[in-house]
């Protein structure tokens, strides 16, 4: 039998990491995904990180360990008792027995941590959002949803930054996709929806072949949709952008490139019949699509379902 997929979802506190687990596993289907937080793992719970001055973005605060030898029997498909940590009281519940499924999602802040722990991995994404829109969406999150005054977010904002800097961001150098929301023009007071993106697509995997539809100097796609060459520490990489004003046409475009390679992608491709792709809260409520976030998601999907493809080809020889 084919063993799971695995993909791996990095970033800081509030990069997003969940928003796009839970919409990756929307497309595919939640029975068809099992999702694995790694921030389950801390090693002392709230009280105890205040009284010993550690944070939970430090290796030492976390069971590294034990997190790799969880993605070991996931990917060999055995299920795993993992343990719970409960953000809203700063403690642990009790354990639960997760089963993995075709397809699983690791997210969380150090799931790169060690080499052990990133051969486990299928793909490997990190999430890189600008600063200031980062704390924004760490302070709305902390005070609406985790008890916090904004004042309490902002401070442990700049007292984590240290361990920000020494343990959450070097690990953008193992993933294979770089992911970056940012506001059009740097205004960092734009609604989430309106967000562009820009993809880095490391050549340590296969990404999807868009150059005959895009190019350097621009496309009949326009200016909303751009495919470049740029370095990412020191290497060469290939960067896509996607506008937040990007049309549906437009989007649908690089949606065929995507198909045409991975043929059964097909079935969660279109924007019109697939409801489930680039969903986004807005300000007041609503719920309105995103063509950045829905790429995203889907070039996600892309690389997970090939990996899929070629670990059955792999079982059938």
């Amino acid at each position: 039998m084919s063993r799971p997929i695995i993909l791996g979802i990095v970033g800081d506190s509030a990069a997003g990491k969940t928003t796009l687990t839970r919409g990756i596993a929307q497309i595919l289907g939640e029975d068809q995904v099992t999702a694995i937080c790694t921030d389950d793992y801390h090693r002392y719970d709230r009280q105890q990180r205040k009284e010993m001055g550690i944070s939970a973005l430090n290796p030492d605060c976390n069971y590294i360990d034990i997190i790799q030898q969880h993605l070991k029997l996931l990917q060999e498909g055995e299920a795993i008792l993992k343990p719970i940590y409960n953000h809203s009281t700063g403690k642990f519940d009790p354990p639960e027995y997760v089963q993995p499924k075709k397809f699983v999602v690791v997210e969380g802040l150090l799931g790169y941590a060690t080499g052990i722990a990133r051969d486990y991995y299928d793909a490997k994404v990190y999430l890189a959002p600008p600063e200031p829109l980062r704390h924004s969406w760490k302070i709305k999150r902390d005070t609406r949803k985790r008890g916090y005054s904004e004042d309490q977010v902002r401070t442990q904002l700049t007292q984590r930054e240290p361990d920000s800097d020494a343990f959450i961001r070097p690990q953008r150098k193992w993933s294979d996709v770089i992911v970056s929301f940012y506001p059009p023009d740097n205004d960092q007071t734009q609604e989430d929806l309106l967000l562009n993106v820009r993809l880095i697509l490391r050549p340590t995997i296969p990404h999807p072949d868009f150059t005959h539809i895009l190019h350097d100097q621009g496309s009949h796609l326009g200016d909303a949709i751009r495919l470049g060459l740029d370095r990412d520490m020191g290497k060469p990489v290939d960067v896509l952008e996607i506008d937040g004003h990007a049309t549906a046409e437009q989007v649908q475009e690089l949606e065929r490139v995507l198909c045409s390679e991975v043929p059964f992608l097909s079935q969660f491709c279109s924007l019109e019949g697939n409801q489930n792709i680039g969903k986004v809260v807005g300000t007041t409520g609503e719920t309105l699509q995103s063509y950045p976030l829905a790429l995203t998601q889907l070039i996600i999907t892309y690389h997970m379902l090939k990996a899929d493809k070629v670990q059955q080809q792999l079982v059938s020889n």
